[in-house]
């Protein structure tokens, strides 16, 4: 019996991303920020409401849809314990050697016991051409007959516009963040090529840290 097997980029709605702009197949763009944070708890009471305030007061003043993402994943602890033991070997002292051994058996036990947790908050911009738009303009996305390089001049002047709209967007993302305390930086094609590749494969991200 014949199975119709789909293809994995059938679910992925993803179609290219071109200088950090990820295109979806229905001709909408998406632009992704990482943000730093904020902990809450080491501030006293009046800065956390000013904070709070003032992160209400920015998505007050946002006129477009946008969509924050927490990715928590567990954190690689391998890399610092080989950097301790490379120090270990260093030390020449005997007193030091025994209590950076002890603390080396006691962050790998630590670990094993408590899942230590990596966050990344991620801010994701859209910007697809409203119905008005696309309408006013649908024939400049019609193929023009015989002259194929018109159409992909067409096509390519259309997304350099649309870039132009989703970049304004995230300037006044950044700038809003920044008055917060919070950075903003947008990610470039290969962070968020490797940003979705973790998504969509979260198993293989899960044995890395094994």
């Amino acid at each position: 019996m014949a199975i119709n097997a789909k293809a994995t980029q059938d679910f992925v709605p993803i179609k290219e991303v071109r200088d950090g702009i990820v295109i979806l197949k229905d001709g909408g763009l998406r632009a992704v920020i990482l943000a730093s944070s904020i902990n809450l708890s080491l501030k006293s009471y009046d800065e956390q409401k000013a904070v709070i305030s003032q992160f209400q007061s920015f998505l007050n003043s946002l006129d477009f849809p946008a969509q924050i993402v927490i990715q928590s994943r567990r954190y690689d602890i391998r890399p610092y314990l080989e950097t301790l033991e490379k120090r270990l070997g260093e030390i020449q002292e005997p007193l030091l050697k025994i209590q950076t051994r002890e603390y080396i058996e006691f962050i790998k036990k630590f670990t094993e016991e408590v899942n230590v947790m990596a966050k990344r908050f991620f801010i994701v911009i859209p910007y697809s051409q409203s119905a008005d738009t696309q309408g006013s303009s649908s024939k400049s996305f019609l193929p023009s007959f015989g002259n194929k390089k018109s159409a992909k001049e067409q096509a390519e002047a259309s997304f350099e516009e649309q870039r132009s709209q989703i970049e304004q967007r995230i300037g006044m993302i950044q700038g809003g963040l920044s008055g917060i305390g919070i950075q903003a930086v947008k990610l470039g094609t290969e962070e968020v090529v490797e940003l979705f590749y973790q998504v969509f494969n979260p198993g293989e991200s899960e044995q890395a840290t094994k």
